[in-house]
């Protein structure tokens, strides 16, 4: 059955959901690793486009973040992170096409994947409460304040959608605070692709430093709680498998490469947050990856500037709800209390330790497996 794009006000807010983990990944990988910005903006839009049209949801493509948060400390070479997008892009596509994936969804019990999700949660939350909320001092504050009762009282307003009104605040309050330093006259960027192939020492080094970190968590979040999330919001269509979530995963990271885009994934948080501000069809995916290409060829021949567009205490409004949508998703788990503990042990694990989505996924699974009947067994009403 084929389902329609939609281009509605709704679409267009919910198109935006997921801004508040975007934009600064995006951002700061640009600045940290001198790729070219309008590249990486247009890559990152086209990708998106493709997601929409090919899956005809709100499903997401994001910086992979294990990635990201590696390439921005320790500012690494354009071409050793295309390296590390190459090769996980190889691996998904092998997990995917040999069963190994589907073999994974099928092993993996369910309070572990909403431990996943649960972990995935707490980060976002962690990062919007001390990052980007706190932004600007009392004004910061102030401004979040607003943007989050403006959620809260537009979350059911079809005709005046949250999400539009919240990203309309943040320009005005761009434009009162810094008018002198906001994007001047608008000038045409041509991204300059990449012209050197990374060699097999890259390849080496980042298949240490950039995939393996990135595997684990990729797996958790990218693959198996994605496919869970849209069965939690989309449940009249038709389920998704592990093989195709993977198998667009890889694509994307082999043309992502050279394009000069970053690595990028799916993510279970993304389809939350555009959901939660409207987004109910690939329309969204649509919408959001136009924006981002005209972005990138119009507005970020210096993306430091660019960002003062969105402040930082609305990427955080966004990012809170992102976070609270992810974490909402375990309430199923609550009426089997030993399930529900699982759920909440992984998610700590995943957010905070060392290592923390592999050890989550591997200690989860086998302490699930031992005990899968009485996760299975709920208490009585």
């Amino acid at each position: 059955m084929s389902h329609p794009l939609s281009f509605t006000r709704q679409e267009f807010a919910g198109a935006f959901g997921d801004l508040g983990t975007d934009l600064p990944l995006l951002v700061g990988v640009v600045l940290a690793t001198g790729m070219d910005a309008p590249a990486a903006f247009v890559a990152f839009g086209l990708l998106q486009i493709a997601s929409g049209v090919v899956y005809r949801l709100p499903m997401p493509v994001q910086p992979l973040k294990a990635m990201a948060a590696i390439a921005i400390a320790g500012k690494i070479a354009p071409t050793l992170l295309a390296a590390g997008g190459l090769i996980v892009g190889v691996v998904m596509l092998i997990l995917a096409n040999t069963g190994a994936l589907a073999w994974l969804a099928r092993t993996v019990p369910k309070p572990v994947v909403r431990g996943i999700q649960v972990g995935l949660g707490l980060q976002l939350l962690t990062l919007a409460l001390t990052r980007f909320l706190p932004g600007h001092g009392t004004a910061g504050w102030l401004l979040a304040a607003a943007a989050l009762t403006l959620i809260v009282l537009l979350r059911r307003h079809h005709t005046l959608p949250a999400g539009l009104v919240v990203l309309a605040l943040g320009l005005v309050f761009a434009a009162v605070t810094w008018p002198a330093s906001l994007p001047g006259p608008w000038a045409f960027h041509l991204p300059t692709f990449p012209t050197r192939w990374p060699t097999s020492e890259e390849f080496g080094r980042a298949a240490l430093l950039l995939a393996l970190p990135q595997i684990a968590l990729s797996l958790g979040n990218s693959v198996l709680a994605t496919r869970q999330v849209v069965t939690d919001f989309f449940p009249a269509r038709e389920p998704l498998t592990v093989r195709r979530i993977g198998t667009t995963y890889g694509l994307m990271n082999l043309l992502a490469a050279p394009l000069g885009g970053l690595p990028v994934c799916h993510g279970s948080g993304g389809i939350a947050g555009h959901y939660a501000f409207g987004a109910r069809t690939g329309g969204s995916a649509v919408i959001y990856g136009v924006a981002l290409v005209l972005a990138g060829l119009l507005l970020v021949g210096d993306p430091a500037t660019f960002q003062r567009l969105v402040p930082r205490p609305i990427l955080g409004a966004l990012l809170l709800v992102e976070a609270l949508t992810v974490l909402w998703l375990v309430r199923d788990q609550w009426r089997t209390p030993r399930a529900f503990i699982l759920a909440l042990g992984c998610g700590v694990t995943a957010a905070y330790a060392p290592y923390g989505y592999a050890l989550a996924l591997v200690g989860g699974t086998v302490i699930g497996i031992t005990m899968r009947r009485r996760l299975e067994t709920p208490t009585s009403a």
